[in-house]
């Protein structure tokens, strides 16, 4: 069975309920309420603004469960209508500063130094946190070709890699952060936090991080 038709199912189901279920929230009410005046005291009756106040209470409530419900829809529409707009990317590269996906081939970067510094390097590390490579870099906005190689010198293995830029001035760090690169984009997915593009090799990147999109390059 489809996944996303059972989804779809559930969440249609979820909304009529709510409708029925403030409508028998208000049956119970005026039950109770008539309840309550049939068996009032005649010497001490319940004064009319106590029912006038508890009607306006219930009626608050039904009110706020209703506009609750009409926010979730719009969200969802909104949500709808940025994922299709999302979906046009799709085969598309964007550049955001994701993992790396390295499979032999020589990866181009998109360095960003620190204004000040004097050296820049590259801090690469492995899917489990490990550092594998440290490059010095010319200190440069232009485009840098990474060949993956590792400390050694060798070629790293195929796998997913974090690279960090570390802006330098002499001996002292003034500044790392993660370097931009373009991937390809292979899927688009909604969520309640917004879009979320998977880039080649099953990377996940908010697409509100993308800072630039292009035709496939080769």
């Amino acid at each position: 069975m489809d996944i996303s038709t059972v989804s779809s199912s559930m969440y249609v189901a979820q909304q009529s309920a709510a409708p029925s279920k403030i409508t028998s929230d208000f049956n119970t009410f005026l039950r109770m309420l008539t309840v309550q005046m049939q068996n009032q005291d005649p010497l001490k009756p319940i004064d009319s603004a106590d029912y006038a106040v508890q009607l306006a209470t219930f009626s608050g409530v039904e009110q706020q469960v209703r506009t609750n419900q009409l926010l979730a829809d719009l969200q969802s529409k909104f949500q709808q209508l940025g994922l299709a707009e999302m979906a046009g990317w799709v085969g598309k590269e964007a550049r955001s500063n994701a993992p790396v996906l390295y499979e032999g081939s020589p990866i181009t970067l998109s360095p960003n130094p620190a204004v000040g510094s004097d050296r820049a390097v590259l801090v690469v590390r492995d899917s489990a946190g490990r550092l594998v490579s440290r490059e010095e870099i010319p200190v440069s906005i232009e485009p840098y070709q990474w060949l993956g190689a590792g400390i050694d010198g060798a070629p790293l293995p195929t796998g997913t890699y974090t690279i960090t830029l570390e802006s330098m001035r002499g001996d002292t760090r003034i500044d790392a952060r993660p370097v931009e690169h373009y991937a390809r984009i292979v899927e688009a997915k909604g969520s309640s936090t917004g879009t979320t593009l998977v880039l080649r090799g099953g990377i996940e990147v908010p697409a509100s991080s993308v800072t630039a999109l292009r035709s496939p390059q080769g």
